[in-house]
C-alpha cells in the first residue's frame, strides 16, 4: 500500500467522477467547479451526453467528469449503464458523490454502493439551505464516522459555497487512498463474499475491484457474470440480491436515525397532505383540478398582461413601416420586414405573458415536490397499459417541451418501453402549442377561452394512455405493476430555483423566436408573395395557395377546408408557434393576438368559409395537438430511437391519427349541432 501511495503522490493528474441521484444538484455543482471550461461529447456507444472539465488545484490537474444521474449502480437504464461503466474504469481515481442533503435517506443507497468500489469517495452534501428551511439538522461529525471516515463536505451548488473545501478534499483523499468498506452483511453472506473474492483474485489477478465484483456475482448480476465468468454454484446456489439490498437499507436507517434530527415532524406533515394528493381515487381528480387552475391563471393573468405587449408591437410595427418608407425602401422589402418578419416574430412574442405564467406555475409545482406524486398517482393507470408510473415522468416533461421529454425516456428499462413512450409523449401539449390554443380559444370561445384550451391538455393525456393501451393489447402485453419512486417531502419552492427554471424556458422560447420562427416567417412570406410569374399582388396566386389548394380536399372532412389553414399547418412542422405567425402573415395582421388582429383573422376566414365556427376551431386545435411534432422533436426521436424507419413510421401514424380524430369529431359534431 505504501508503494501505491508514493506513486499516487508523484502523479499530479487526477481523474474525478461526479456521481449522484437525479435532481440532486450534481450538474449545477459540476458547472460551478469547472466554470466555462467544459467539453461536451457523447459517451461511447450511446447518445447520452458526456461533460468533462479540466481545472488546476494545489498543483494538481483535475480532470472532472459529470456522469448521468442514477439511483443505483444496477444495469437497467442507459444512464445506469453509463455511470457504472465510468466509475468502474481504472482511470477514475476519485469519486465525488453529490447528495441532496434534504433527501439523505434516498441518496445514501448509492453512496454505500460507491464505497464498495474501493476507491476514494467524497460526500458532497448539497442543498443544506433546504435542510435548514425544513427545520432539519444533520450531525456532520457522526455522519462521516458511520460512512467509514470519508470526507463529508457541505456545499451549495447554487450559491457556489464550499467549493474550495471540496476540491481540497479531492486532492487530499486522492493522496491518502481509499478507506475500508464499512458494510458488513453478516457471517453467511460475508463468508461467501470472501470465497468469491479469492476466486476473483485467482482467475483475474490484475483485477482491482474484487469485493465489488464478488458482491455483484452474489447478486447474480448479468453483466458481471458475462464479463467475468466464474463457476460459483458451490458458493452461491441462488441470488442474494434481496438480502444485500435489505442489509444496506437497514444500515441506512441506522445512519439516518443517528445523524438526521426532527425528521418525524416533517414526515408527519407530508403524510397528512399526501392522504389527499396521492389518494387512490381522489389523486387523479385533484391533479386535473390543479392543472385547470394553472390554465385559468395562464389565461386570466396572461391575457391581462399582454395588453402592454400589443401596444408596443403595434407601435414598433408602424414605426418600422414609416422608417422604411422614409428612406424609400422597395415595397417588397417593406412588406417582408413589416408583414413577414415583424408580424410573424412579433405576434409570437405577445404570448410571452401566457408562457411565463404557465412555466411559473409548473416550476412551483415541480420544486414543491408535487410532480413526483403525479407519477405515483398515475402508476395504477399506466400499469394497465403495460408501463410503470415511471413512464409518466417523460409525459409530464412534455407539458413543457417534447424534446427533453423524449430524451427522458432513457430512464426506462427496455428499448421496447422507450419506443412506446416515444410514440405517446408527443400527444402531450407542449408550451409551443399554447399560442395556438390561446389564439383560437380567444377568437371562437371568447366567453370562456380557458375550457377549450385546457381540454386539449386533458385530451392529449387521455389519448396517449388509450394509444398505449391499444399497443399493449395488440402486443398481448402484461400489466406492469412495478414502480420504485421516492416521494420527497414537500417544501417551500425556492425563488432562485423557480427564477432559473422560468428564465431558461423563456430563453428557449425567445431563442426559437429569433431563429426558427424568424426564418419560418421569411419563408412563409416568400411562399405567399411569389408564384410562377414572379412576385404576385394577390396571395391566391402564390405558391403557397397552390400547395394549399392541392391538399384542401384532404382536410376538408375535418372542417379545415381552407388553403390558408393547410399552409399554416405545414409551416407548423418547423415549430408549433409558427402556426400562429403564419396566420398573421397569411391574413396581413401585425399582431394576431390583439383584438383587432383576431377580428381581422375571423372576418377573412369567414369571407372564404362563412360556416367556419367554434367546431372548426376546436378541430384545428385538435389537429395541432395530434399531428407530427416540431422538427427538433422529430430529430430527437430519430437520435434516441436510433432508427430512421421507426421515426418515419411514427410520423405517418401521427398524421393519419390526427386526421382520423379530427374528421370524426367534426362529422359527429356537425350532426349533433345540426
Amino acid at each position: 500500500m505504501a508503494q501505491k501511495e508514493a506513486v499516487q503522490k508523484e502523479d499530479r493528474h487526477v481523474h474525478v467522477a461526479f456521481v449522484g441521484n437525479p435532481n440532486c444538484g450534481k450538474t449545477t455543482l459540476f458547472n460551478a467547479v469547472t466554470g466555462a471550461k467544459l467539453k461536451v461529447a457523447n459517451w461511447p456507444g450511446v447518445t447520452v451526453e458526456k461533460f468533462e472539465g479540466n481545472i488546476e488545484y494545489e498543483g494538481y490537474e483535475l480532470k472532472l467528469v459529470d456522469t448521468p444521474g442514477i439511483y443505483s449502480l444496477s444495469c437497467y437504464t442507459i444512464e445506469e449503464q453509463v455511470t457504472r461503466r465510468c466509475v468502474q474504469d481504472d482511470d477514475i481515481e476519485v469519486i465525488v458523490n453529490v447528495v441532496d442533503a434534504s433527501s439523505l435517506e434516498r441518496n445514501l443507497y448509492l453512496t454505500l454502493q460507491l464505497l464498495e468500489l474501493g476507491k476514494p469517495v467524497i460526500l458532497a452534501l448539497n442543498m443544506m439551505d433546504i435542510v435548514k428551511e425544513r427545520g432539519l439538522e444533520i450531525d456532520l461529525h457522526r455522519l462521516p464516522e458511520m460512512l467509514g471516515d470519508i470526507p463529508v463536505v457541505p456545499v451549495s451548488a447554487a450559491k457556489r459555497t464550499g467549493l474550495d473545501i471540496l476540491l481540497h478534499a479531492v486532492v487530499h483523499h486522492y493522496v491518502e487512498g481509499p478507506k475500508e468498506d464499512i458494510m458488513n452483511y453478516g457471517p453467511g453472506i460475508e463468508d461467501r463474499l470472501a470465497r468469491l473474492e479469492d476466486m476473483m483474485r485467482s482467475n483475474y489477478p490484475s483485477h482491482s475491484l474484487t469485493r465489488w465484483h464478488a458482491i455483484k456475482l452474489l447478486e447474480d448480476d448479468e453483466q458481471v457474470r458475462r464479463e467475468h465468468p466464474i463457476e460459483i454454484r458451490e458458493v452461491a446456489d441462488r441470488s442474494y440480491e434481496k438480502e444485500i439490498i435489505q442489509k444496506k437499507y437497514q444500515y441506512i436507517e441506522e445512519i439516518v436515525e443517528e445523524t438526521l434530527f426532527h425528521k418525524e415532524k416533517k414526515a408527519a406533515q407530508t403524510d397528512r397532505v399526501d392522504a389527499v394528493l396521492t389518494h387512490p381515487f381522489w389523486g387523479v381528480p385533484v391533479f386535473l383540478c390543479i392543472m385547470a387552475m394553472v390554465f385559468f391563471l395562464t389565461f386570466a393573468v396572461g391575457d391581462f398582461l399582454k395588453g402592454g405587449f400589443e401596444v408596443a408591437l403595434a407601435g414598433f410595427s408602424e414605426a418600422a413601416r414609416m422608417l422604411l418608407l422614409r428612406i424609400h425602401t422597395a415595397d417588397w422589402l417593406v412588406s417582408l420586414v413589416v408583414d413577414g418578419i415583424i408580424a410573424g416574430v412579433g405576434g409570437i412574442l405577445t404570448f410571452l405573458p401566457n408562457i411565463f405564467i404557465l412555466f411559473l406555475a409548473l416550476g412551483i409545482l415541480e420544486d414543491s415536490g408535487y410532480m413526483s406524486r403525479v407519477a405515483y398517482v398515475m402508476d395504477g393507470i399506466m400499469g394497465k397499459v403495460g408501463l410503470s408510473g415511471k413512464a409518466f415522468l417523460p409525459m409530464i416533461l412534455g407539458f413543457g417541451c417534447t424534446v427533453p421529454a423524449i430524451m427522458a425516456t432513457r430512464a426506462l428499462e427496455t428499448e421496447h418501453d422507450r419506443k412506446k413512450v416515444m410514440v405517446i409523449t408527443p400527444f402531450m401539449s407542449c408550451s409551443a402549442r399554447l399560442p395556438v390554443y390561446v389564439l383560437f380559444s380567444d377568437m371562437f370561445f371568447p366567453e370562456n377561452p380557458m375550457l377549450p384550451a385546457f381540454s386539449m391538455y386533458v385530451i392529449g393525456l387521455v389519448i396517449s394512455i388509450l394509444v398505449a393501451l391499444v399497443m399493449n393489447r395488440a402486443e398481448k402485453g402484461k400489466v406492469n405493476d412495478s414502480l420504485l419512486i421516492e416521494l420527497p417531502e414537500y417544501k417551500r419552492p425556492n425563488p432562485r430555483t423557480i427564477r432559473t427554471y422560468v428564465w431558461n424556458k423563456l430563453r428557449d422560447y425567445l431563442t426559437k423566436a429569433g431563429t426558427t420562427i424568424f426564418l419560418a416567417s421569411i419563408a412563409i412570406w416568400f411562399v405567399l408573395n411569389f408564384g410562377v410569374t414572379g412576385m404576385v399582388g394577390d396571395t391566391a396566386d402564390s405558391f403557397g395557395a397552390a400547395i394549399g389548394r392541392f391538399l384542401v380536399p384532404v382536410l376538408a372532412p375535418a372542417g379545415l377546408g381552407l388553403w390558408q389553414i393547410v399552409v399554416a399547418l405545414i409551416s407548423g412542422i418547423s415549430a408549433k408557434e409558427v402556426v400562429v405567425s403564419s396566420f398573421a402573415v397569411l391574413f396581413g395582421v401585425s399582431n394576431a393576438n390583439s383584438t383587432a388582429g383576431m377580428e381581422t383573422i375571423i372576418s377573412n376566414i369567414r369571407r372564404f368559409d362563412p360556416s367556419f365556427g367554434p367546431l372548426n376551431a376546436f378541430c384545428l386545435m385538435l389537429f395541432v395537438l395530434l399531428y407530427v411534432p416540431c422538427a427538433a422533436t422529430i430529430g430527437t426521436i430519430r437520435k434516441e430511437s436510433g432508427s430512421l424507419k421507426f421515426t418515419l413510421r411514427l410520423m405517418a401514424f401521427q398524421i393519419l391519427f390526427a386526421w382520423l380524430v379530427s374528421v370524426l369529431v367534426f362529422q359527429l359534431g356537425s350532426l349533433i349541432l345540426g
